[in-house]
């Protein structure tokens, strides 16, 4: 049984949502790895670590809905690279905060380059200017009624 809500088929409407965001992280994970040797959820955390220095495992966790031990494994390979370390969180000995290194530093810039240049083309060349505006307040809105309400967080 479909369930309708204003005339939209909200099971058609998911099904869109996520192969869109799957076609989409897809093909920018295909360009990233071309261009830089990065795959997109590499580049989502070196992002967040260029945007909001001294963050935690815990912080990106939280941000991407992540559990924190993949989180960990993911700036385990990381800082494996060269592009983030870890250092003494001086307010808990428990967490360490991240930064990126200037190696990092200079990838994440590439890469955001590369990164924002394919998604033009990928929506730029479907959405106008006024499509976009009206399919990004109605997402920007559920994503943080989700996030209030702490919906879809992983439990690890």
């Amino acid at each position: 049984m479909a369930y309708k809500s204003n005339a939209v088929d909200l099971l058609s409407l998911f099904s869109d949502l996520v192969r869109c965001e799957t076609r989409l992280y897809n093909a920018l994970n295909d360009r990233l790895r071309e261009r830089h040797g990065i795959v997109t959820s590499q580049f989502e955390f070196l992002r967040h670590l260029r945007d909001h220095p001294g963050s935690r495992v815990a912080d990106l966790a939280a941000e991407f809905a992540v559990g924190i031990g993949a989180t960990s494994k993911g700036i385990d390979r990381l800082e494996k690279q060269g592009w983030v370390v870890r250092q003494r969180n001086p307010s808990d000995r428990r967490s360490s905060l991240l930064a990126l290194t200037d190696e990092g530093s200079e990838l994440v810039e590439a890469a955001d380059r590369t990164f924002t240049e394919r998604l033009t083309e990928l929506i730029g060349g479907t959405l106008d200017t006024s499509s976009m505006s009206t399919v990004a307040q109605p997402l920007s809105e559920l994503r943080a009624a989700l996030e209030r309400d702490q919906i879809g967080m992983p439990t690890g």
